[in-house]
């Protein structure tokens, strides 16, 4: 899915002089999303949305606390039972 659009939105970015730089935390979420144990499929605009607002505005680097929990959930949900 190409997320960029809806992170874009929700950042309330225009234009793309910083699409590089968010497709690359897109990346990031995704493959952290993954590597927790959620599904593809059951990865959500919106949890993909919170994961790059926080690595854009953290400045730490970090993930919020709500990014975090909300993994876990939709990790749950997706049946892996090694989270």
């Amino acid at each position: 899915m190409d997320y960029l659009k809806s992170v874009k939105d929700a950042l309330m970015i225009t234009g793309d002089f910083h699409d590089a730089t968010l497709n690359i935390y897109i990346n990031e979420v995704v493959a952290y999303l993954k590597d927790a144990g959620v599904n593809e499929s059951t990865i959500t605009v919106g949890i993909v949305c919170r994961g790059v607002a926080d690595l854009w505005a953290g400045g730490s680097g970090a993930f919020s606390a709500y990014f975090r929990e909300r993994a876990i959930q939709l990790a749950l949900k997706g049946g892996d039972q090694h989270v």
